[in-house]
């Protein structure tokens, strides 16, 4: 559901998300008693990672939960109460006071222990520092010139304050929830060491050590099957430990009783439910398996039926926007999409409103810009709230025509080659056709359906428009940050967004997305402009910066902007609560509560 490269899904791991499916399948038996519960995971979003520490292969929202739930982090958010916020109840630290100049920020630790009775300290936040600073081209939280080369000393004040001072001053709101949220204090007394029989130590003081100790922890991470038994993985800070973790993706995690956090685990026993399939989910909940878990927009007409057996349906929005990304070094149609006129003329002609109502049943909120609009936020710009783009294909059309394209068998093509007003633009050759091919994730029938939508509007523009179908992590693999020249820039357009495409942090940057070398920026935009609000957005203390980079990019169009769905449609066990949606698209088992 969300990319890769990522991080699609928003974050405690990295700064912002993407949401990553993985491959599995099994149903659960409904709990017998108050004592567990069994959860369906989404479909196809199988969990396959521990180490809380994300990497790009493995950045599946759902191993970002797990990993919350045994280590906690430093400064978690959350959104489930309605606002985005610091939840200091699962947090470790209790304050963070920035200094008056910016450029600084004082971390107070809470009187927290590991599950074996050692002090969460300090040094295990410097821990986490030394092996991000040495490693960071692997993580996949790291933009050049943001965390942690923006951080440019950790100091230590006493077992339970610290110091990190910044390269310049930041927008302390910003840096809270974008950066210090991606922090995990690690047990350094564990896990500082190189191997499983090697001796703890000080290694990760040293950039060799640093990345020997990576190696081990990486390496220990990517052993599913030994999760169970490697010691690791039994000295948390978190509400939950790992009871077992299966290589198809089931979990189940045991409260921790050492926990002495703020948030106590209200059920002793998670089941976390893997499936291949949203049909196969959709059964389990049917037939009763099942105590919560996920429907598609399609199936909203079956609510009763849900209902009737004793479960909700709940919505559940998601602080995301919803995109197709252009690859503008595809050497056949990068020297198109360059152009703003073609890019206008592909977005006038998808009619967001129509998906949103038709497609998605209603629970999809149009989407014009890079800002989240499925709930209010002081970060949208007047201009993207507007939609500087609505549907019209006669408009569309009128945009090519008036840049020297015509149609030539119910296709757009350039006969007016140059760059002159009304000429087609720099690159693009006489005899060019508009014709666009779209690589989009399979196993929904909701994107299915808005796919041959947008194929149908662009019809009437006389833009062609090709669709072909992958799992989700085969989009991501094949649809790679790529220069004209090299094999695997055939690509032209990616869509991985059937439950949004970018889940952000609480403050909704651009930096890994639409920065020039940002990491999650798949189809390479670039602009000179847009790289300098998304800096001062980091930097200013007001909203108005933010402001103008949606503005920007609401007008200059680096993607297609599509409608942003709810993140997914929940079925809950009447008697389940503790279950108020994080639009983060986290989930947090240790709120979860039984009633009845």
């Amino acid at each position: 559901m969300s990319p890769a490269r990522t991080r699609l899904l928003a974050s405690a791991l990295s700064a912002g998300t993407l949401l990553l499916a993985g491959c599995s399948g099994t149903s659960g038996t409904s709990s017998a008693s108050r004592d567990s519960i069994d959860y369906a995971l989404p479909a196809n979003f199988t969990p396959n990672w521990i180490l809380p520490i994300g990497t790009a292969a493995h950045l599946n929202t759902n191993n970002i939960s797990i990993a919350n739930t045994l280590w906690e982090p430093l400064v978690a958010y959350d959104g489930s109460t309605g606002r985005i916020a610091w939840n200091k109840a699962g947090s470790v630290a209790t304050a963070a006071d920035f200094a008056a100049d910016g450029k600084s920020v004082r971390i107070t630790l809470g009187d927290r222990h590991w599950s074996d009775g050692k002090p969460v300290t300090s040094r295990d936040v410097e821990f986490w520092f030394n092996l991000i600073k040495a490693n960071k081209a692997e993580w996949a939280g790291y933009n050049p010139g943001k965390a942690p080369d923006n951080w440019t000393s950790f100091k230590t004040q006493d077992a339970r304050h610290f110091t990190l001072t910044f390269d310049g001053t930041y927008n302390s709101q910003w840096m809270l929830a974008n950066e210090l949220s991606s922090i995990t204090p690690l047990p350094q007394h564990a896990w500082d060491r190189t191997g499983a029989s090697a001796r703890v130590s000080d290694g990760d003081r040293t950039a060799a050590g640093a990345r020997q100790v990576w190696t081990y922890l990486n390496n220990a991470a990517k052993n599913i099957a030994g999760y169970e038994k490697d010691a690791l993985w039994r000295t948390i800070s978190g509400p939950y430990a790992v009871r077992s973790f299966s290589t198809a993706g089931k979990v189940v995690l045991t409260a921790n009783r050492t926990y002495d956090g703020g948030e106590k685990p209200g059920i002793p026993t998670v089941n976390l439910l893997p499936f291949t399939t949203a049909d196969a989910e959709k059964n389990a909940l049917r037939s009763g398996t099942v105590d919560y878990g996920y429907i598609e927009a399609t199936d909203l007409d079956q609510k009763d039926r849900f209902t009737a057996q004793g479960y909700s349906v709940q919505p559940w929005s998601g602080w995301a926007i919803t995109y197709m990304p252009y690859n503008f070094n595809n050497p056949a149609m990068g020297a198109v999409f360059r152009q703003l006129y073609a890019r206008q003329a592909v977005q006038r002609s998808i009619d967001q409103t129509s998906l949103a109502k038709v497609i998605f049943n209603g629970t999809a909120v149009p989407g014009y810009g890079p800002i989240p609009q499925g709930q209010a936020s002081v970060f949208v710009s007047p201009a993207q709230k507007k939609n500087p783009y609505p549907f019209s294909t006669s408009a569309a059309r009128a945009l090519l025509t008036g840049h020297g394209w015509t149609e030539q068998g119910g296709v757009m093509t350039c006969t007016d080659p140059g760059t002159g007003a009304t000429q087609c633009g720099a690159g693009v050759a006489r005899g060019t056709e508009f014709a666009m091919r779209v690589m989009s994730q399979s196993g929904s029938t909701v994107t299915d359906n808005m796919m041959s939508a947008i194929q149908s509007s662009l019809a009437k523009t006389g833009i062609k428009f090709s669709i072909r179908t992958a799992p989700v992590n085969s989009v991501l693999s094949q649809t790679p940050q790529c220069t004209a020249g090299q094999s695997i820039c055939t690509w032209q357009l990616s869509f991985f967004g059937t439950a949004g495409s970018w889940y952000f942090p609480a403050f909704p940057t651009g930096d890994s997305l639409f920065q020039s070398k940002g990491g999650s920026n798949f189809g390479t935009y670039s602009s000179p402009e847009v790289d300098r609000l998304i800096s001062r957005s980091t930097t200013s203390s007001s909203n108005r910066a933010v402001q103008d980079y949606s503005a920007a990019l609401a007008r200059d169009l680096p993607v297609i902007w599509l409608p942003e769905p709810v993140y997914q449609i929940s079925v809950i066990r009447k008697g389940l609560g503790g279950f108020s949606q994080d639009s983060l698209a986290n989930f947090h088992p240790a709120q979860w509560k039984w009633s009845s």
